[in-house]
């Protein structure tokens, strides 16, 4: 049986090759118990080499936090402007869509430039002044309690507006997809307020960079299994990406 720095070497070079690692592969691979695997990655967390999480471990910092706007637009800049502009054909003319709040979401806003008519509802106040450009866009600015660092709205303020009406489309921000728990954001109360946005909606899609994946937020919006459509880029793994159309979730790369 190897020693615990062999086992820790080991550990630390699958993590590295992979970004994650599993406990019960590693019970496997090493011969040993969940038990002694778990102290393992808690010695090597506790030495910041490693994040642990539900059943594994991995190499980032699986947990976000929240920023303002103006710090998170720069980041993956280029991937969110093709990511937009895939989404951006799926605005029909004569369309009824939401659109929630987001880095993401806001180059969908900048990027959709419709023929026909076209009705938004929103709660990001900077996408609503994006799409108010556009003569023939209807914008439906939800009201609530105005968040400074996303520039959105949350709080039970967009209930009256969202339970009456149904659209097509749902285009979603988030700050982090995890497998097994599911879609989340840094606040609870715009996570709730995402949740009825997809209720009032016939198809839910993602907006979100890859580096969003394998990470989570502070409040859950929905169960993976409860949207539609991933728009991502190139730098998701084929792991996640082959676990998402088994789920008959639809995955654009681009």
């Amino acid at each position: 049986m190897i020693n615990i720095a062999e086992r820790h070497q080991y550990i630390l070079h699958r993590i590295q090759a992979e970004g994650s690692v599993d406990v019960q592969i590693l019970c496997k691979e090493l011969d040993v118990s969940s038990v002694t695997i778990r102290k393992d990655l808690k010695l090597l967390e506790d030495k910041k080499l490693l994040f642990r999480t539900h059943g594994g471990a991995t190499l980032n910092n699986p947990y976000t936090v929240d920023r303002p706007v103006n710090e998170k637009e720069p980041l993956q800049s280029s991937e969110k402007l093709r990511i937009a502009a895939t989404a951006a054909v799926l605005v029909k003319d004569n369309d009824s869509i939401i659109i929630a709040s987001g880095t993401t979401v806001l180059a969908l806003a900048r990027a959709i430039k419709p023929e026909g008519k076209l009705t938004v509802i929103t709660s990001a106040l900077n996408v609503a002044l994006e799409l108010i450009r556009h003569d023939n866009i209807d914008v439906i600015q939800l009201g609530g309690l105005l968040r400074k660092s996303s520039a959105s709205v949350t709080g039970p303020y967009s209930d009256n507006i969202l339970s009456n009406v149904f659209c097509s489309k749902l285009f979603l921000g988030v700050d982090g997809i995890d497998l097994e728990f599911g879609l989340t954001t840094t606040n609870a109360f715009e996570a709730q307020l995402n949740k009825q946005m997809m209720d009032a909606s016939q198809k839910v899609i993602v907006l979100a960079d890859s580096t969003k994946f394998g990470k989570r937020g502070f409040g859950k919006i929905c169960g993976i299994e409860e949207i539609d459509h991933v728009i991502t880029d190139s730098g998701i793994s084929p792991q996640t990406l082959q676990q998402l159309e088994s789920l008959g979730i639809e995955v654009s790369i681009v």
